[in-house]
């Protein structure tokens, strides 16, 4: 047996509808509330102004009841059909209640404005705070309290750049502390102290040629080179077109490479050597030498009074101050030479002349440059005869040079 089956069984009873007294008739009482329903509709459709009743039922007899009877059937369809009016928008359109005006169209368009502002402005909150987050996550910090959404987007970017500044410093300082980059740091600053002081003298040589002044008094440049100028006895050595204006040392050993130094530490030393020991005013060939640069260890106010010897060119003038007489001298040739050519410097010449030795290239002593040059003033046919060199100079073989370089010193190598 079904479960259902078991449900008890009542029987259903149906009420019987109560009739409503009209005088002294009775009708149904929900046909006389459907009637009056049906009137108030009827006129509605019909635009009538007024609600009417239904019209009044004739009185009933004495005698008994009289049956209710319904009013006419109509077509309520038609009825509104023929009420509407031709435009069916018409009918709910009003102009007057509908329309548009200009400032509520502005303050839609604010709205809207303002709505999208305020969403993009939390949802670039939001990426900054996500983003801070992750940093955290990856310093090992520990996380920190969350952003308060209030803050404006340029709190929240200046906020992420200063993180993202001291994660920068942070790592910055991990690189610089690394022992892994002492031993090249090491090295790279080892290295760097000697190729300064092994080349040191280039670096100052090229300063000192382009850009120190001389210090060349204006007053010992002659336009006329053939003009007798008053000078003093001190014998001194000018080359006007490369601002040099040296005195000349007299008592250096030709032979000696260290007191030729100690000499042009004080001006530009006297080289005499068999064949080229004469002086201002004699016949022969009067030698000097200078430094063209020098280690700046060495001391001395004339390491680079040659530096600029290179640009002198054929017809350039050379005055020397001798014995209160000043003579003059015109380049006529220039040549480069190995230190040991000292040969080069003997020319049995019937003329006064004067040559000027420097090492090149400049900050190095690889070469020597001579320029050679011929007395016009005075009179170079009353020169007088040279006299006889010493004999402590006949060992020289090998031309003035710069002092030894750090290396040479290291290993004591000569120059």
């Amino acid at each position: 047996m079904r479960p259902e089956d078991k449900r008890p069984t009542t029987p259903i009873v149906v009420p019987q509808r109560q009739s409503t007294t009209v005088g002294d008739s009775q009708i149904p009482g929900g046909e006389q509330a459907a009637n009056i329903v049906r009137g108030q509709i009827d006129s509605i459709y019909n635009n009538d102004p007024e609600l009417t009743m239904p019209a009044e039922q004739p009185a009933a007899p004495k005698n008994g009841p009289v049956p209710y009877t319904p009013p006419a059937p109509q077509n309520l369809q038609l009825a509104s059909q023929q009420a509407e009016v031709g435009n069916p928008y018409e009918r709910t359109h009003n102009e007057q209640q509908h329309q548009i005006q200009v400032s509520a169209w502005q303050k839609y368009h604010s709205a809207w404005q303002s709505y999208y502002q305020q969403y993009y402005e939390r949802y670039y909150v939001s990426q900054v705070h996500e983003a801070k987050q992750s940093l955290e996550a990856q310093s090992g910090e520990q996380p920190k309290e969350p952003v308060d959404e209030s803050i404006s987007s340029d709190e929240a970017m200046y906020d992420l750049r200063a993180k993202l500044r001291g994660r920068i410093n942070e790592q910055a300082t991990k690189v610089r502390k690394s022992r892994h980059f002492v031993p090249i740091i090491a090295a790279l600053s080892v290295m760097l102290i000697f190729v300064f002081l092994q080349y040191n003298r280039v670096i100052f040589a090229s300063v000192e040629a382009y850009v120190t002044p001389g210090n060349m008094d204006p007053s010992t440049l002659i336009i006329d080179p053939s003009a007798q100028v008053q000078v003093g006895p001190e014998p001194r050595l000018i080359v006007p077109k490369i601002n040099v204006d040296v005195p000349i040392v007299w008592d250096a050993t030709a032979a000696d490479q260290n007191s030729l130094n100690n000499a042009m530490k004080n001006g530009v030393a006297w080289f005499n050597i068999p064949g080229a020991s004469a002086k201002p005013g004699e016949v022969g060939n009067f030698v000097v030498s200078g430094h063209s640069s020098n280690d700046w260890l060495d001391s001395g106010d004339y390491k680079f009074v040659f530096a600029r010897l290179e640009q002198l060119t054929e017809g350039d003038v050379i005055y020397v101050n001798y014995n209160s007489v000043r003579y003059t001298y015109n380049i006529v040739r220039r040549e480069v030479v190995k230190p040991t050519d000292v040969a080069a410097l003997v020319d049995p010449t019937t003329k006064p002349l004067i040559t000027l030795i420097t090492c090149v290239p400049l900050g190095t002593a690889n070469e020597r440059l001579l320029v050679f040059a011929e007395q016009v003033s005075p009179d170079p046919k009353t020169a007088a005869t040279s006299t006889p060199t010493p004999a402590t100079t006949s060992t020289a073989t090998k031309m003035p040079g710069n002092s030894p370089t750090f290396l040479q010193r290291l290993f004591g190598i000569g120059n």
